[in-house]
């Protein structure tokens, strides 16, 4: 059975090579989305497992739209990708019910590491 990831970034060449990587796994099934507004949409009226956002985007950051999900009543699990350290964030994240945080960085070994947490999540 495959999971179902919204993955949202406002920069589209992150969503694509984040998408490869995430679909080189056999059970993610990945759907991108580059507008926050879009993809709040698309959480509240799609079936998904599981939302991966950004953090820092324009109109709705990573946090408003996982606070506008729960505010919806959707429980949906939803990861923080990001570049901000854990620490800068993880008051405010938890506040916003977000389920994990995954940092951003150089190399491949960041999208194992979001792959095993997609997977503890859902």
């Amino acid at each position: 059975m495959s999971i179902d990831v919204l993955l949202v970034d406002e920069d589209t060449d992150v969503l694509e090579i984040v998408q490869t990587f995430l679909e080189q796994e056999d059970d993610l099934d990945v759907t991108s989305e580059a507008d926050p507004e879009t993809a709040l949409e698309r959480a509240l009226t799609d079936e998904y497992d599981v939302v991966v956002s950004d953090y820092k985007m324009p109109r709705l950051d990573g946090l408003e739209l996982c606070t506008a999900l729960r505010d919806s009543g959707r429980a949906i699990p939803f990861l923080l990708f990001s570049a901000r350290e854990p620490d800068d964030v993880r008051a405010a994240a938890d506040e916003a019910g977000v389920t994990g945080f995954v940092q951003k960085g150089t190399g491949t070994e960041q999208y194992s590491v979001l792959a095993e947490k997609i997977r503890a999540a859902t």
